[in-house]
């Protein structure tokens, strides 16, 4: 058995209710499948000044590369990893990109035109990092290795892929415990990456892995029933059918999202079972926000408040995840948390601000890394305002006549509206909350969206 390992029949969880598979299908050559992609065990070193392509940064150190290394998680199920590490004898600490995104996808034109789309440079990485996740060329030459998995049912990998959810917080606390026994490794191991990366960070360090040192998780969804498939208890299946039509190419079966929303819209243990236990989550984390994705904003926040980690930051940027996660800055900073927990650097980090975070000015005026201890900030007023329904005003009074404002909800737009007007210059930080009494005519259910939003400066 693995060091480190639990025996095979020990903390698997079966959800009572049944998961939904469909059929998978091989990965194949095409917009998602990039250099790296094929099936080639073996070691090899990539030199200094390596190129992977022409729009990619070169690597500043020689990066020894070992491809398609088998590796047997509890059930008996094998995966299979890349590991990058800096050339040479000396041990490293090691950092884990977990995802159903292909190990090799980097130079994908899938991923390039993602770039493209918000603005980043394909020269800021050098090709060789999973979508989402941290750039060996970085990592190498500062003394760190990276893992890009593919995990359970990915690519060549065995097994039946899933969604979030227990399952695959314990076959990443297995990789983890697998990377810390090998002869290059420190035993020290973090986890970094955005959206999926995120995610599967939170289960992951719910199983309290013996040698996680560390998590970095930005932005991600914390509750897939209410964050990602029934936003709220409402059916929005979009993001999640790209997920499932466009990730976990395999050899065998993945989990159909699409099909467990149609047959379980009503909370129940499967879904229960992807939400992670953030009660036991108590290693070192570094949390990256935004107020902007609206996939991403609840669930990240809850997560935040909810982990039960003594040492914990969060940082709201005010930007969009991939130019905030590569923003030379930010990686910097980073490596600074890294740094302290995987390599013991005595460098200040604990004296960063518990809180950093961003106040938004559609003038361009935005501050960001503003210092607090805590969130909402120290000094914040929580103040209640009333919906006037016969002026359409939001007001600090209890409004004396009682009026009903309502619309035709079959309008396009279906909505009503309420201002406010500020006299003077006010910040709005924290959670806004809404309390209302509705009806629906005509009708026993409702769906609602309440908007937030700034128009402009009035005199």
């Amino acid at each position: 058995m693995t060091p480190g390992l639990p025996p095979p029949d020990e903390g698997v969880i079966m959800s009572h209710t049944e998961k939904i598979y469909m059929p998978s299908h091989p990965l194949e050559p095409g917009d998602r499948y990039g250099l790296l992609s094929g099936y080639e065990p073996g070691t090899r070193t990539l030199p200094a000044g390596f190129q992977i392509a022409p729009p990619f940064r070169p690597l500043p150190v020689d990066i020894v590369l070992q491809k398609d290394i088998a590796v047997t998680l509890r059930d008996g199920v094998t995966i299979h990893v890349d590991v990058l590490r800096p050339a040479g004898t000396e041990r490293v600490p090691v950092i884990v990109a977990w995802s159903p995104y292909g190990k090799g996808q980097g130079t994908s034109a899938s991923v390039m035109g993602v770039f493209g789309l918000v603005g980043l440079d394909n020269k800021v990485v050098s090709g060789l990092a999973k979508f989402e996740g941290p750039d060996p060329a970085y990592w190498c030459g500062h003394g760190y290795a990276i893992c890009n998995p593919d995990i359970r049912g990915v690519a060549h990998s065995e097994g039946d892929s899933v969604l979030w959810d227990r399952q695959e917080g314990q076959d990443c606390h297995d990789l983890i415990e697998w990377l810390a026994v090998q002869d290059w490794c420190t035993g020290k191991v973090a986890m970094s990456g955005t959206s999926y990366l995120a995610v599967a960070q939170w289960f992951t360090a719910a199983e309290q892995p013996p040698h996680l040192a560390a998590i970095n998780p930005w932005e991600g969804v914390s509750d897939v029933y209410r964050d990602l498939a029934l936003r709220g208890g409402m059916p929005d299946t979009g993001f999640a059918q790209m997920l499932r039509d466009n990730s976990f190419w395999g050899l065998a079966q993945k989990e159909d999202i699409i099909a467990e929303v149609e047959a379980y819209s009503l909370m129940n243990d499967l879904w229960e079972d992807k939400i992670p236990q953030f009660e036991n989550i108590t290693v070192p984390a570094y949390v990256v926000a935004s107020y902007s994705n609206t996939l991403h904003t609840a669930g990240t926040f809850r997560a935040w408040r909810r982990i039960a980690s003594e040492e914990k930051w969060l940082r709201i940027h005010n930007t969009q995840e991939w130019p905030d996660y590569y923003d030379e800055a930010n990686v910097e900073d980073l490596r600074r948390f890294f740094d302290r927990y995987l390599k013991g650097v005595d460098n200040g980090w604990d004296q960063t601000p518990r809180v950093r975070y961003s106040v938004l000015d559609l003038q361009g005026g935005d501050r960001i890394n503003v210092p607090a201890s805590q969130f909402p900030p120290e000094g914040v007023v929580d103040t209640k305002y009333y919906l006037d329904a016969r002026t359409r005003t939001l007001s600090v009074d209890v409004p004396t006549t009682d009026a009903t404002a309502g619309y035709a909800s079959e309008v396009n737009p279906g909505l009503v509206s309420f201002t406010v007007r500020f006299a003077e210059e006010t910040e709005l930080v924290g959670y806004p909350k809404a309390r209302l009494w509705v009806e629906a005519q005509g009708a026993d259910d409702m769906d609602l969206f309440f908007l937030i939003q700034k128009l402009e400066h009035l005199s």
